[in-house]
């Protein structure tokens, strides 16, 4: 049975991405530290194909012991939150996950070279299209358009000169994923997150969706959002997520290329407003109120998703309507609870 090692695997894509490998029959190593959420419990951690080590994907020498025997490598482990964070925590991003980044890769070029580790699945984000000013997005686009002007952003396109670099020099292979606007359950307010209020709401995240879902819930009317409502997204399942990642890390195929992992939906935030509300409010009119957007608020991110049906025959199939019929139940008993 192949072993892989999950850093981040406590995280909210991290925690959809074990969920997929162990149904999938692996064995599974996480490697968390709780910093964004505190402990959080997951359905599978008693399974016996999973253990979890509390501690700092910044350890190279964890790591380093952790991936002795692993066969793959998906290097999940990042600071990362909402919007807000992008402006709270400009610094603490850049330097936190250059640290992360190093130590993984570190680690992984002595378990390729010394043990048997095949390669490195790391994961990047879809900010790496920041800057850009034409759509859709293909891959290639992130090193011909300006850098991103978020150092969250920019750090994420460093995290891909670091998976070419590693291979250029020590010949480590590599696939670089893209999630786009990962939609799901299992995430909570994170630690130090920064106080953001829309209308008479305190935001959870700083993420759209449970955000509208959680102001609906409470009986915002008008419901605010930031900006026109105009912002593009592509809302994509967590689980939908996982399965494109791995499939990455399977994928003869996949080796040394990079994909953009999205539903091939366009949404606009005033349509997801919409949605939620019906689905929550029914025929109740929607009023909207505008709030002011942040500086980073992207406001089109669009992908290609060619490639990866093209190269790896996957795309992403759950439908927007059918991940908020997971979302808004669980949205509604956090708010029950107090937890939002």
């Amino acid at each position: 049975m192949e072993k892989v090692l999950v850093t981040g695997s406590s995280g909210f894509i991290g925690g959809y991405v074990v969920e997929g490998l162990l149904r999938r029959g692996y064995d599974v190593v996480g490697v968390d530290n709780f910093s964004k959420y505190g402990k959080v419990t997951k359905s599978f951690d008693d399974d016996p194909h999973y253990r979890l080590v509390e501690g700092d994907a910044r350890d190279g020498e964890l790591l380093s012991s952790l991936l002795a025997d692993c066969d793959h490598f998906i290097a999940g482990a990042a600071m990362i939150g909402g919007i807000s964070y992008f402006h709270a925590y400009a610094y603490d991003l850049l330097a936190n996950n250059e640290r992360i980044m190093a130590a993984e890769c570190d680690a992984a070029i002595k378990a390729h070279r010394e043990g048997r580790l095949a390669k490195v699945t790391y994961l990047s984000s879809s900010m790496v299209f920041e800057s850009t000013d034409h759509w859709p997005s293909v891959e290639g686009d992130e090193r011909t358009v300006p850098p991103p002007l978020s150092s969250y952003g920019f750090q994420k396109l460093a995290v891909e000169y670091y998976a070419r670099a590693a291979w250029d020099q020590y010949q480590l292979p590599y696939t670089i994923v893209r999630p786009f606007n990962c939609v799901g359950i299992g995430e909570g307010r994170a630690i130090g997150d920064i106080d953001v209020t829309s209308g008479n709401v305190k935001l959870a995240m700083s993420h759209v969706v449970p955000d509208l879902v959680q102001k609906v819930v409470k009986g915002q009317d008008p419901l605010h959002i930031l900006g026109d409502g105009n912002q593009i997204r592509h809302y994509t399942y967590g689980g939908d997520l996982a399965a494109g990642i791995i499939t990455c890390m399977e994928a003869a195929a996949a080796r040394n290329e990079d994909f953009n992992i999205s539903t091939a939906e366009s949404t606009t935030v005033r349509q997801l407003a919409e949605v939620i509300w019906r689905k929550i409010k029914g025929d109740v009119p929607l009023r909207l109120a505008h709030d002011p957007s942040f500086e980073h608020d992207v406001q089109k991110r669009v992908p290609s998703v060619e490639k990866a049906k093209r190269v790896l025959g996957f795309e992403c199939t759950t439908g927007l309507a059918e991940m908020l019929d997971e979302v808004i139940p669980w949205v509604t008993q956090a708010v029950a609870d107090g937890r939002m």
